[in-house]
């Protein structure tokens, strides 16, 4: 396995989570460290590990080539985020304690290719977990207004719509941690390098990233169930003025006929 950084004892490392998508096509053609995840050399030495769900994760780059590559990397960003989640670590060899975490330091045996790939795979996660953690709360915040509309009983039809876009958004961060970045699954690196598999779940477990997976995907239900509930109301609430029209209508009608019934006798 091909060792990175010979001649230190420390590296620092920053993750991003700069959209929702990266065109990784452009990189694939400078001959890459390696793929799956797509790791790439920088000019200076140091290296890059991309992710097509929008994450990046530097190591070792200077303050201004960190700079340098976010700046000419938006251009392949879908949808960038104005103020991108980051995450900073330091990591570290250490002859025991592989994949510890202590006071930010992650410990490695050696600064090989996969098990900085493995390192780049978690952080990536951990900051795609921050970003949709923050997203979460603040849909959840806005379900309170909903429940006490439904007490004073002045539900109305903008708000049923905006509960559909917290249902929509919901689902969207649901999609994604699921469906793209596969949060709670293992990266296929691992089938090539079982012997890295402790590692792994050291950092897994360290980052706390099926844990947090799960207290997201359970705020997510809770949302998408609280906005369901709230719609259903609203729609009881539709129906049951629908009745109280018809039975009007038919008062109405009934009226009109005895009207005409009285007047025609005369």
């Amino acid at each position: 396995m091909s060792v990175l950084f010979p001649e230190k004892d420390a590296v620092k490392v920053r993750a991003y989570f700069l959209g929702q998508q990266i065109d990784l096509q452009p990189f694939t053609q400078t001959e890459p460290l390696a793929l799956n995840p797509l790791i790439v050399n920088s000019h200076e030495g140091g290296c890059i590990v991309l992710f097509d769900y929008g994450a990046a994760v530097l190591l070792g780059l200077s303050a201004a080539e960190e700079a340098k590559f976010l700046e000419n990397i938006q251009g392949l960003i879908v949808d960038p985020f104005a103020s991108p989640e980051t995450e900073e670590v330091l990591i570290r060899i250490a002859p025991v304690n592989e994949g510890k975490v202590e006071d930010g330091i992650i410990l490695l045996s050696h600064f090989d290719i996969p098990a900085l790939q493995l390192v780049a795979d978690v952080l990536a996660k951990s900051v795609v977990l921050a970003e949709y953690e923050l997203a979460s709360a603040q849909v959840f915040d806005q379900i309170e207004p909903f429940a006490a509309s439904l007490q004073q009983r002045n539900f109305n039809r903008q708000r049923a719509t905006d509960l559909l876009g917290q249902i929509g958004n919901s689902l969207m961060i649901q999609h994604k941690i699921v469906g793209r970045v596969e949060i709670v699954d293992k990266p296929e690196l691992l089938w090539e390098y079982p012997e890295l598999d402790r590692v792994y779940a050291r950092l897994e477990d360290e980052y706390e990233i099926r844990e947090r997976h799960l207290a997201l995907e359970r705020k997510l239900d809770l949302v998408s169930r609280t906005a369901e509930t709230a719609l259903e109301i609203q729609q009881q609430n539709t129906g049951l003025r629908l009745e109280w029209y018809v039975v009007i209508l038919i008062v109405i009608e009934v009226l009109l006929s005895l009207y005409d019934l009285i007047t025609t006798h005369r």
